[in-house]
Parts: structure tokens; C-alpha cells; sequence
């Protein structure tokens, strides 16, 4: 694609980064055909090559973003399906990151969708909030109906609470700053595991399998004082300083741990937060106190199950012998390009895997989403269960909680994560929502 920057433009090294990825779209459309927007509206600005042309139009002309700019680009899911299919290499992320930043310092947005976009960003990256603010949604879930034939930010609030669990869960008992020891005599190796934000709030289970499991495999698993949320959350929205922020005290963290004891890896147990921190490297790339020790974390950084394909888990406790639907998230098969792995790992482990037809469009999840386009993300994710459905499974096995919550919200089918299937046949307890699909 040929641009037309000038060079005081170009001094800006976001916008020259923007400039590099635009020159290397050739408007083939390959894209078009995987992109889940486009596939529901059929309007070639809601499809990357679309996007595209309004973000390069935007960025040339040093223009701030207007409504028809932002109307689109807020469609957009980040689910990266679009850079998977690209035969030019064009890092999509990257650019449409660079069009929220942008969007998020020239655009007032409305009142309504000011005030909760910054609801979302105080609440959901901080675990304490969120704790409290599930409370509250506990009471107001019966509102959710009305709410939403409101239509406009009401409805965004009452798909917001339809999100919010039947069922709080209590904290941890293992529970972060810790070290949790290696089980057997010696020591594997010494890893770092993301407690993040959501997730230990939603489903703290998860990351109790993952430990569980690394221990029996001889490995000393520490959760660092001072980590938390990844950034993504905010990041995704367009607020760059407080993604940044986010990312300087992670790498802070896990730097102590390198640089202290030492660490095989970090691990990431939502592959939502892995596409986030091992891209750690580029959004602190210009800042020189942070620059080399973020790339040393992006390097180190590995989901779960990238991991565990070289750990010796040992022979499974017993054979399931149950069919397991198992559904890629986005962040994991387009964004970290992770997409046999955790299928392999079920398998060794006794489940019957399928693929699901559709694998590649998104549930419609992708982190705040579902509660911003919520029209948008409950389509997604009925097409995603009928999907889901048709390879008749027993359950659904998954690696990220933002896909579990959304499909939850759909199917009756227990939803599961990647690692405590794995724990459990490798000698853990049953997952929470098995107890009636399997019985010993």
C-alpha cells in the first residue's frame, strides 16, 4: 500500500511504525474471509482491509478520530483471525493498538460510554474491585432483562450483568505473593505463573490445577509480590499509560524473580494475558529503563500448555474416556499461534478431541467486547455453541476464562480449562461441573 507521510510525521516512531505495517497490505482481501464482523455485516468497513483504509486515512491527514472512525474500529474484536490468514504479514495488532491510542486522545466520546469505559478499566483489572463489584451484580442480575430493552448504554449494562457468575467464588487459598515447592525429591526447574485479574476472581480453580500439576512434575512454581493484571484489558480500550503501567510492574516483578532465584519461564494460564506480555518487548520498546528486561520477559513468557509439551507429566491416573469439544481462543491459535499443543496434550491424557467447525471466527468474548458490542458478541457466541454442539461432546475444553465465561453464558455444556482437565487426569481432584458428566 503506498503512503503519503511526511517526514515530521514519521519523527513520531508510533506513527512510523504504523506507516511500515500499512505498506505492506497489497488490498487482497484474504483477510475478508475470516474476519467475524465482516462475516456477520457484510460491510467492508467492519473488515480489516476496511479498517485499514480508515486508520491510514486518519493517521496521514494527522486527523482526530471521528464517530465513523470510531464506530468501526470499536467493532473490531482484536481476535487477529485476520493476521493468521494474511499472506503478506501485515501485524494488524500492532496498527489497530496504535488507531485506539489515537482514538482515545482525540475523540470524546459520549457521556454514557465515558463513564463506562471508565467503570470497566477502575473495576475489572484490579481483583478486590472486581470482588466487590460481583457482589453488587449478584443483586441487580434481575435487571439485566430490562436493562437491556433500553437499548444503548443500558443495554451494555444489563449484558454486563448477565456476564456476572450465579455463583461468587471464595479467594484462593493459593493465593498469591507465595512458592509453592516441587513434590518430587529434585527440583525440574523454577517457573513464574500470572495470577492476572479476572481470572482469579472468576475461576481460581485454574490456577490451582496448573500448580498442582507443575508440583507433581517437579517443578517449584512462584506467584511474584507485586504482579497483577497484564494490561490487556485497558490496553484494548486504548489507554496506553495505564497499559503501560501495567506492563512496567509485571516485568518489575518477574525481573526480582530472574534476577533473584532465577526462572525457567512465565507461564500464562489466559491466553488472552499471554498475547499481551510476550509483547511486552514492543510496547516498552522505547523506553530505556524498561526496554532489554521486557523483551527478557517476552521471551520467557509461555501459555500453559507450550509448556507442558516438554514436561514429563507421567502416565494419566486413569482413562476419562470422555469427548471433548475443544475450542481455540483467538489469542491462542491467532495471536500466540498456538494451536496443537493443548489438542496433544488432551489426547495423551485419554480425551477424544474434535475440532470444532467455524474454529477460527471469535466467540465473542475478547475482553471487554461482549459487554461493549454486546449485539455483536451474543451473536458471535450463539454461532459459537451451535459450532460447538454439532461435534455432540461431553464437555468443552478451553484456555482462556474470557471464552469460558462468554460460552457459559450460551450452553449448558460444562466448560473447562485446558490445565485442570489435565491436572485431573494426571492425579488431581474432578473439576468444579464434571462430578455429574463423569463418575468414578
Amino acid at each position: 500500500m503506498q503512503t503519503n507521510f511526511t517526514a515530521e510525521q514519521l519523527s513520531d516512531s508510533a506513527v512510523a511504525e504504523s506507516e511500515k505495517i500499512l505498506r505492506k497490505c497489497v488490498h487482497c482481501g484474504f483477510c475478508t474471509a475470516t474476519c467475524p464482523t465482516f462475516t456477520l455485516l457484510g460491510d467492508e468497513l467492519d473488515s480489516p482491509r476496511g479498517r485499514i483504509y480508515l486508520i491510514k486515512d486518519m493517521l496521514e491527514n494527522s486527523r482526530p478520530a471521528d464517530a465513523r472512525v470510531v464506530k468501526h474500529i470499536d467493532r473490531c474484536l482484536s481476535c487477529l483471525s485476520c493476521m493468521t490468514t494474511c499472506p503478506s504479514g501485515v501485524h494488524y495488532m500492532h496498527l489497530v493498538d496504535h488507531a485506539r491510542a489515537h482514538i482515545d486522545k482525540t475523540y470524546k466520546r459520549p457521556l454514557a460510554d465515558r463513564l463506562l469505559r471508565e467503570l470497566l478499566a477502575f473495576v475489572l483489572p484490579h481483583p478486590g474491585r472486581f470482588r466487590l463489584a460481583l457482589v453488587g451484580a449478584f443483586f441487580a442480575r434481575p435487571m439485566a432483562g430490562l436493562l437491556k430493552t433500553f437499548g444503548g448504554s443500558f443495554a451494555k449494562l444489563g449484558a454486563m450483568l448477565e456476564l456476572a457468575p450465579a455463583k461468587a467464588q471464595g479467594i484462593s487459598h493459593m493465593a498469591g505473593p507465595a512458592c509453592f515447592p516441587a513434590e518430587t525429591g529434585q527440583r525440574k526447574g523454577r517457573v513464574a505463573i500470572l495470577s492476572g485479574c479476572a481470572q482469579p476472581v472468576l475461576k481460581p480453580s485454574i490456577n490451582e490445577a496448573t500448580i498442582r500439576l507443575l508440583q507433581r512434575a517437579g517443578y517449584e512454581i512462584v506467584l511474584p509480590e507485586g504482579e497483577g493484571c497484564c494490561g490487556a484489558l485497558v490496553h484494548h480500550m486504548g489507554k496506553e499509560e495505564a497499559a503501560l503501567e501495567n506492563a512496567r510492574r509485571n516485568v518489575d516483578a518477574w525481573t526480582r524473580e530472574i534476577e533473584g532465584e532465577g526462572l525457567d519461564a512465565i507461564l500464562i494460564t489466559a491466553s488472552g494475558c499471554g498475547t499481551t506480555v510476550k509483547d511486552y518487548g514492543f510496547m516498552l520498546r522505547e523506553d530505556p529503563v524498561y526496554a532489554e528486561k521486557a523483551e527478557r520477559v517476552s521471551a520467557l513468557t509461555k501459555d500453559i500448555t507450550e509448556f507442558l509439551t516438554g514436561v514429563e507429566l507421567g502416565e494419566p491416573a486413569f482413562a476419562p474416556n470422555l469427548t471433548v469439544a475443544y475450542h481455540s481462543a483467538c489469542s491462542m491459535q491467532h495471536g500466540q499461534k498456538i494451536t496443537r499443543e493443548p489438542k496433544d496434550l488432551l489426547k495423551a491424557a485419554g480425551f477424544v478431541v474434535k475440532d470444532v467447525p467455524e474454529g477460527h471466527l471469535c466467540c465473542g468474548s475478547a475482553g471487554t467486547y461482549n459487554i461493549l458490542q454486546p449485539e455483536l458478541a451474543r451473536k458471535l457466541r450463539d454461532r459459537k455453541v451451535a459450532n460447538i454442539e454439532k461435534t455432540a461432546p461431553d464437555l468443552v475444553a478451553t484456555g482462556n476464562i474470557g471464552c469460558m465465561t462468554q460460552i457459559g453464558t450460551g450452553s449448558d455444556l460444562p466448560i473447562v480449562h485446558t490445565a485442570e482437565l489435565l491436572d485431573w487426569v494426571y492425579g488431581g481432584p474432578v473439576p468444579e461441573g464434571l462430578e455429574q458428566v463423569y463418575r468414578l
